[in-house]
């Protein structure tokens, strides 16, 4: 306990020994203030103790479960995939409220068409699925370059009881006309790209840094908006009118984010 406090702290220890006795042994903390005397055999210990030689190690807990929680639903997640952020659900709330919000300020209610939805770099899937959990009658896409994250995505989508039409495509090399038809027009794209520079990498913990896929974390110094120029160009293309673009973005690089952006309209 005392090397784990040591690295991350007495409570967040605390939460760990709490989710990893119900991951493993069903047993609760409730469970514990109620019999205080509990036992567990030495098979059931053995679990225990490799999840805490991991933590030991600055492996994420989500990682060593295979498993997260996302704006109220459970996702698996490996090392293929980013372990959802809480920033990013902050990001897909926004969007919730706003699509209803849109929604409630027409004169006329929405046309038969159900609003198409894009997310770009979908990792988990935790975007896609959370956008078709909650905004009914949507149509929800999802683009993926790792096959491996796809395929995690596709599981999550099934556990969670959503429909999203996965995509295994690269937005820095696909070119438009092979992603889509032309007629293929999107009511909202949303994207959180790679976006730290590695020059950031002293900022970052060992947690992610050492666990979690560079793919997905980190851009070149010399062009850290390489994505989102990408996916503001093929949403010039395939927004529909007043259609909305969404991403989560480098705190560092938000001038730089707003300059890119008005270059195009």
């Amino acid at each position: 306990h005392k090397e784990l406090d040591a690295i991350f702290g007495e409570d967040e220890v605390a939460s760990f020994f709490d989710i990893l006795l119900e991951q493993y042994l069903g047993i609760r903390r409730i469970d514990l203030i109620l019999n205080p005397n509990l036992t567990i055999t030495k098979s059931e210990e053995q679990p225990l103790f490799e999840a805490l030689s991991r933590l030991k190690l600055e492996e994420p807990i989500q990682y060593i479960i295979g498993e997260t929680e996302f704006y109220g639903l459970k996702l698996k997640v490996n090392k293929h995939t980013l372990i959802p952020r809480p920033e990013t659900e902050e990001l897909v709330d926004f969007i919730i409220k706003s699509v209803a919000s849109s929604v409630s300020l027409q004169s006329q209610p929405r046309s038969n068409k159900p609003l198409k939805i894009l997310d770009i770099g979908t990792g988990s899937g935790c975007i896609a699925i959370a956008l078709a959990k909650n905004i009914p009658g949507a149509k929800v896409y999802a683009m993926e370059v790792s096959e491996n994250a796809l395929k995690l995505a596709r599981e999550n989508a099934k556990s969670n009881g959503v429909e999203v039409t996965f995509i295994h495509q690269d937005i820095l090399t696909a070119s438009h006309a092979e992603l889509f038809p032309a007629s293929q027009k999107f009511g909202l794209i949303v994207s959180n790209p790679p976006y730290v520079r590695h020059l950031e990498k002293v900022e970052i913990k060992n947690n992610v840094l050492n666990y979690e896929p560079h793919l997905a974390l980190f851009v070149e110094d010399n062009d850290p908006l390489v994505f989102y120029r990408a996916i503001a160009q093929f949403a010039v293309e395939n927004l529909t009118e007043n259609g909305q673009l969404f991403f989560e973005i480098n705190q560092y690089l938000g001038e730089e984010m707003i300059r890119l952006l008005e270059g195009f309209g």
